[in-house]
């Protein structure tokens, strides 16, 4: 299922699947087909989706030391990593909060 993120003051964001339960289980709201995003908790959700990807960034470079170390080559880096999954969302929940409007999915 194709998940759909709607909002009065922002453009419809649409993720597959994969990425938008990843999303949703960063803002602990896991295996929620539908839901709602509320303005008052849009500054915590931006929060939480920022230090998800400095984690994951993190593991990442760790991983890559690693692998130095023992000599071998790094891991490659995802394609798209979750910096670049996740910023059109941090930017709706961004732009939401302003004119406090709630995001939905599932509706």
């Amino acid at each position: 299922m194709i998940y759909k993120f709607k909002s009065k003051a922002a453009a419809d964001l649409i993720f597959l699947p994969e990425n938008a339960r990843q999303v949703l289980s960063i803002l602990g709201k896991a295996d929620v087909a539908q839901g709602i995003i509320e303005p008052a908790d849009m500054a915590a959700a931006v929060l939480a989706l920022q230090a998800a990807v400095a984690q994951a960034e993190q593991a990442q470079a760790q991983s890559a030391d690693e692998a130095r170390a023992r000599g071998e080559k790094p891991p490659p880096s995802p394609a798209v990593g979750l910096r670049q999954r996740v910023q059109p969302f941090i930017a709706m929940l961004e732009r939401c909060e302003r004119a406090q409007q709630p995001i939905v999915w599932g509706v």
